[in-house]
């Protein structure tokens, strides 16, 4: 007889926006793209003061109910990664942080926030999601590729924005 044997999985949920997890999520997301925009441009990482400073300012209120939702995914239970939508309209859904932590990519977790994050814009009413993305994060824009999100002209003013991407939630 052979050992029992374990596959960790992910599972994906809403999440409030306030809560605990949620706040240590962004903030590594925030670290992350920030750090990674500064090395790129400037040869350094974000200033601490700017980071608190921004990370404060935005709390993810777009995400709370009844126009928006955060979804948090875990792995084994633990706290991996998010993909909020806010409804920009009665139609419209706008698709933000999307993340995995690093230690935690290529197994999966992006996909499975993708599926669920279009599922509960659905349920908001959405027939379509928006999102934007820089041109240095090369693996978000291969990840929307791969899931039918379709590059696009700009739809917003963001100074960092340099891609534009929609998908249909319509279709079969």
């Amino acid at each position: 007889m052979t050992g029992a044997r374990t596959t960790a999985s992910w599972t994906v949920a809403p999440e409030p926006f306030d809560s605990p997890v949620a706040a240590a999520l962004w903030r590594a997301y925030y670290t992350e793209v920030s750090d990674r925009w500064y090395r790129l441009h400037e040869g350094r990482t974000t200033d601490p003061d700017e980071l608190e400073r921004e990370i404060a300012a935005r709390t993810g209120s777009e995400f709370a109910a009844p126009t928006g939702v955060l979804l948090v995914a875990r792995y084994d239970g633990e706290p991996g990664g998010t993909a909020g939508v806010r409804m920009l309209d009665g139609t419209t859904g706008e698709l933000s942080r999307v993340f995995v932590r690093e230690d935690l990519r290529g197994r999966g977790g992006a996909a499975m926030l993708l599926v669920a994050a279009e599922k509960e814009a659905r349920g908001l009413g959405a027939e379509r999601l928006i999102l934007d993305t820089r041109s240095d994060l090369v693996e978000a824009r291969a990840l929307y590729a791969r899931h039918g999100y379709e590059e696009t002209e700009a739809h917003n003013d963001d100074i960092y924005a340099g891609h534009w991407f929609k998908k249909d939630l319509t279709g079969g």
